[in-house]
């Protein structure tokens, strides 16, 4: 039977997030595999990938939160908002704790930012990051993103310019690009110097595995062992399960009489299977979604 579930990887730092699915192609024999929010390359940390029929999952997992622990490098402005880049300018530092904790109020809440030039962002049909490379700029149109919180914590060299942030934000939120505008707000400039994100999809470290362990068990055969169930990702809304008849109505794409309050429900035969992600209103189950073996 093919695999199917979902894996929170740990991802390596210097891997891209297609990196990890490619390799993860490999270790499960399954062409279907997906993951939810791109990483850049420097970053580590939680990536949710779906495997099998559940990738068709990717679409509701791609829309959630997301929270990071950032490094930030007050000083330094680089062509890509990250240590990655090419340094445009240095700028002395004259901020201190109490100078980039104040700065930061601003940007919490709705705010509106600028995709960086290197993003997958595509502007005129071309992606941004293409045409950086050709060291092109254009302009680009300022998107609505909502950081839900913005802390400073302990940790970084503040004599040498450097802070450590937690983020809590909405999906389509540049952590670079917020670490840029600080620095442009202090005066000084700064740069993205470290990033890990410690929650995607609702799932934290606390339940990622690395990529190599993930190899290993493929080759004693056991990877399949360590999937969460796909209905894991739907485990905050309350589980509904239909008879036989009802079953096969699912399955076959009708509607299906229920009882309950209206909502969106996981859906289960009377086997435990899980079925699919449905939504109740009047006494009528319809589909949302479907993750039932075809």
């Amino acid at each position: 039977m093919a695999a199917n579930g979902i894996l929170v990887i740990d991802k390596p730092s210097e891997w891209t997030s297609m990196d990890v699915c490619a390799k993860l192609r490999g270790a499960f024999h399954e062409k279907r595999i997906g993951h939810a929010g791109t990483l850049d390359p420097m970053a580590t940390g939680v990536l949710p990938v779906f495997v099998g029929r559940a990738t068709r999952a990717v679409e509701f997992a791609s829309e959630s939160n997301k929270e990071y622990i950032a490094d930030i490098k007050l000083g330094v402005i680089t062509n890509t908002q990250d240590r990655t880049g090419t340094v445009l300018e240095t700028r002395p530092v004259t901020a201190g704790r109490t100078e980039v904790e104040a700065a930061l109020a601003p940007f919490r809440g709705e705010i509106l930012q600028v995709p960086p030039m290197y993003s997958a962002v595509k502007v005129g049909g071309k992606k941004l990051y293409e045409l950086a490379r050709k060291g092109k700029e254009v302009e680009r149109r300022a998107r609505p993103v909502t950081i839900h919180a913005l802390e400073l914590l302990e940790g970084g060299d503040p004599e040498a310019g450097e802070y450590r942030l937690r983020v809590l934000c909405s999906k389509g939120t540049y952590i670079r690009t917020l670490c840029h505008d600080l620095g442009q707000a202090l005066g000084c400039g700064a740069a993205l110097a470290g990033l890990r994100r410690t929650q995607a999809a609702g799932f934290g470290l606390d339940r990622a595995v690395r990529l190599e362990d993930v190899l290993a068990a493929a080759d004693r055969g056991e990877a399949e062992r360590l999937l969460l169930p796909v209905d894991a990702y739907f485990g905050g809304y309350p589980a509904l399960t239909v008879d036989e008849a009802g079953e096969k109505r699912v399955r076959n794409g009708g509607s299906v009489r229920a009882a309950g309050r209206d909502g969106t429900y996981r859906v289960y035969g009377p086997g435990g299977a899980f079925l699919m992600l449905g939504r109740l209103e009047r006494g009528t189950l319809k589909t949302i979604k479907s993750f039932y073996e075809v």
